[in-house]
């Protein structure tokens, strides 16, 4: 005949002393009057779990906006972005730069004098 029948009738009674153990100190937590101080710091630890992503998000995109500068190399006119207060070379043209008050400027070695090319007309001269 059939041999699952017997199974039918069983009860599985394995996670039974898991939920008897928390009804229990729920309610040794209750009569003691400690059961609404941990259910207050359980929601308490819940409510900065949600928050803390939320205020991370909105701390780091106000550091990014603060912090990374988008500029034109002054060497080739390539524009790129980097971070603020920092050293880094142009992609395009492999200039050291420094990234100062939100704009590049080359990084010249100490000595050298940096000067910038100007574009003089050219008048012929009659004898």
């Amino acid at each position: 005949m059939n041999q699952n029948f017997t199974k039918l009738r069983q009860f599985n009674i394995s996670g039974i002393g898991c939920w008897l153990s928390f009804l229990l100190i729920c309610i040794l937590l209750g009569s003691v009057g400690l059961l609404k101080f941990v259910v207050n710091s359980v929601l308490i630890v819940l409510g900065i779990l949600l928050l803390a992503p939320v205020v991370a998000w909105l701390g780091f995109s106000w550091w990014l906006k603060r912090n990374l500068v988008e500029d034109k190399c002054p060497v080739c006119g390539y524009e790129f972005t980097s971070f603020n207060n920092t050293n880094c070379r142009c992609p395009n043209c492999q200039e050291p730069l420094r990234v100062e008050m939100n704009r590049f400027q080359r990084l010249t070695p100490p000595g050298t004098i940096d000067v910038e090319a100007v574009e003089v007309s050219v008048k012929q001269l009659e004898d």
